[in-house]
């Protein structure tokens, strides 16, 4: 007997579970039975996610964690899933997942079967440890996303062997990542996944080695690596991002300046101003009079 708990579904959660008719098209396709998507999903800040499936899946089960904290259990053996590690769980094998009850993960998750898949799972038991870690990259968020718009689009039979190739690529990009030393990236999208990174957490206030912990490196090679790349510190280069920013909000908006230092992560105005007027050779204040 299978047992969920999830609090009914989660903020932002997506997921799509293939109808049965489209499943056995896809097992009888010459180029999908090798290998084929029948759910898939994305469950963010899971709080309260459990399942436990006495008798195993029909399927293998991909759970990649980007955040947050969470356990699988299978075959007498309990991994600890934290950020930018995955696990597969085995076809047909009792198992238990939960999030963390303080820090929920999120998760994308895939269940798959198909003619390739034991031979896969057996290489990814081979070549990888338990949990395995893996550098965070966008690339890799950004195909998940491709997949799973294209099998809630339409069933053609085009689109179904597209997404499911793109899937197999999608698993064998985390089941090769320590081949011989292969990597699915290379330095340049590691500076572009950092750099949006910082985009996108414009308003938070980190660290190099906050940074670090997030894309799984060193924070010493993450340094050097940065500065090589773009002539500054990350926290260097973030700054500037912010005053950028900062720059924005003083030309198009009616914000304080107390308020926009909260707004880019400031705790300290005084200490926002230093930074603008080193940055942008001005004060917050004489950069708004002058624009």
């Amino acid at each position: 007997m299978e047992k969920k708990t999830s609090n009914h579904g989660f903020l932002g959660q997506k997921m799509i579970v293939l109808p049965n008719s489209i499943q056995q098209r896809l097992q009888k396709n010459t180029i999908t039975k090798q290998f084929y998507i029948t759910d898939i999903g994305f469950y963010p800040r899971a709080d309260g996610h459990f399942v436990n499936r006495k008798k195993g899946s029909k399927e293998y089960i991909f759970i990649y964690s980007i955040e947050g904290q969470g356990s699988v259990s299978f075959e007498n053996t309990t991994i600890q899933l934290e950020p930018n590690t995955y696990c597969i769980v085995p076809i047909n094998t009792p198992h238990t997942y939960q999030a963390n009850k303080v820090d929920p993960w999120s998760i994308y998750w895939m269940h798959f079967r198909g003619e390739l898949c034991a031979a896969l799972y057996q290489r990814h038991l081979k070549v990888n440890k338990t949990p395995n870690k893996i550098p965070f990259e966008n690339s890799r968020i950004e195909q998940f996303s491709q997949i799973f718009e294209m099998l809630s689009s339409e069933y053609t039979i085009d689109h179904l062997e597209f997404a499911n190739l793109l899937g197999l690529h999608f698993i064998s990009s985390f089941v090769y990542i320590s081949v011989n030393g292969l990597k699915t990236h290379n330095k340049k999208n590691l500076i572009d996944s950092i750099t949006s990174y910082l985009d996108k957490n414009i308003d938070r206030t980190l660290k190099t080695e906050d940074i670090a912990q997030k894309f799984n490196y060193s924070a010493s090679y993450l340094l050097t690596l940065f500065k090589k790349h773009t002539g500054y510190s990350i926290i260097q280069f973030f700054n500037l991002k912010k005053m950028q920013k900062a720059c924005e909000y003083l030309k198009y908006s009616d914000l304080s300046i107390k308020e926009i230092s909260y707004r880019l992560g400031f705790q300290d105005p005084f200490y926002f101003s230093r930074i603008f007027k080193k940055t942008i050779g001005q004060s917050p204040s004489e950069y708004r009079e002058e624009v």
